[in-house]
């Protein structure tokens, strides 16, 4: 990194750690009196920026096997961002810690009643909970660090003198890391109603995470490539084919919601539907249509401009706006979970927002923002020539 980036990135970080850490008291001194429901929304703030973290393995691993100079320009704030997975992995204390007040299957009594937990007892059970998120987060772990290593190789031995190890590690690790994202989703999410399974849900989080990234990933471009040394390095062009991605991966976004969403609905299982009766009735319908609306048709519309791609202030806009539809997105699947009322035989959720909702994702933003700057200010900012 050149010291004339210095000032910018910790200004960056300072801010960022004021706003993490005023988050922080806000949420503690709101939730205090309602665990359960600060719990909930500490999960929907740690998948929305976890997902960042973990998805940019997913992304960087990506862009080694295929190329492109999409990938070269964010390569740096990718590599920044694997490296704060061991924040993420202190921020998922709290979730292990408070595990009997999210998931329903962590209680024995519970089990005891219901012979369908019974049956995925093998699975879903504290011990099985905690082994396996340490086994997901090794996994990503070294994955980043041996992926950051070569990289770092990279500046002494030649772009492509190490490029084949970089693929030779991101070969399989695309497929560990598939498999590692999948189950974690079905851990930390599916799992919230156990009774209910989707056979796409992981890859929907793998969807989910790849947009967060490249909705991160542009508005730090936005901030880094107006100034040295990335000014000469991030083009228009840069841009546009960032700003191409992100569109597609929010069409794969509604794609993949819409299509389960018509199967479930068409076969109306009760095992299945009751699923999205929940969120499509008692409020929560209506965040349904705010997402349809903001998050695929605002999104869809704004990107098919040629001149948004093209135009930094104007793409780093609509990243942001894709960062909070996905938070409202995250909302909308995790917070039905925590309802159990039933009227005529329906089950229902009543949407309601409570102040943790905001604060807890704004707190750990905050601090991964943060942590965030402080890994781009350890390694040069500029990425390699391929020559």
């Amino acid at each position: 990194m050149t010291e004339a980036m210095r000032p910018y990135l910790d200004k960056m970080q300072t801010r960022a750690l004021i706003v993490g850490v005023v988050g922080l008291i806000a949420t503690a001194v709101a939730g205090a009196a309602h665990m359960d429901q600060l719990l909930r929304s500490y999960l929907v703030g740690f998948l929305l920026w976890a997902g960042v973290a973990i998805g940019s393995v997913g992304v960087l691993m990506l862009h080694h096997m295929v190329g492109g100079g999409w990938g070269v320009a964010i390569r740096r704030g990718l590599e920044a961002s694997t490296r704060t997975l061991p924040l993420i992995a202190v921020l998922f204390i709290p979730i292990a810690a408070g595990l009997h007040g999210l998931y329903e299957w962590s209680h024995a009594d519970v089990v005891a009643k219901d012979h369908i937990l019974q049956q995925k007892a093998l699975y879903l059970n504290p011990t099985g909970f905690y082994i396996r998120a340490v086994i997901y987060f090794v996994i990503w772990y070294l994955l980043a660090t041996r992926l950051n290593a070569l990289s770092k190789r990279q500046e002494s031995e030649g772009y492509w003198a190490v490029r084949p190890s970089l693929q030779t590690v991101s070969a399989p690790g695309l497929l560990l890391h598939t498999l590692a994202v999948t189950f974690a989703a079905v851990d930390w999410g599916m799992s919230l109603e156990p009774h209910w399974f989707s056979t796409i849900y992981g890859v929907l989080f793998l969807v989910n995470q790849a947009l967060s990234v490249f909705a991160v990933m542009i508005f730090t471009m936005t901030f880094l490539g107006t100034r040295e040394p990335m000014k000469g390095v991030v083009s228009t062009q840069t841009f546009h084919d960032l700003g191409t991605l992100m569109f597609a991966f929010n069409m794969l976004w509604a794609y993949m919601n819409v299509s389960q969403l018509i199967i479930m609905w068409s076969a109306n299982l009760p095992e299945e539907i009751t699923w999205y009766v929940k969120r499509l009735n008692g409020g929560w319908g209506n965040v349904a249509t705010v997402l349809f609306i903001f998050h695929f048709g605002v999104v869809f519309f704004l990107l098919k401009q040629r001149g948004i791609k093209r135009n930094p202030g104007l793409l780093r806009t609509v990243a942001a706006w894709v960062i909070l539809m996905r938070f409202v997105d995250l909302l909308w699947v995790i917070m039905p979970a925590f309802s159990h009322g039933q009227e005529n035989g329906v089950p229902v959720a009543h949407f309601a927002i409570h102040p943790t909702d905001l604060t807890a994702p704004i707190a750990i933003g905050g601090l991964w923002v943060a942590f965030f700057a402080f890994q781009l200010k350890k390694r040069s900012l500029e990425p390699l020539p391929l020559n």
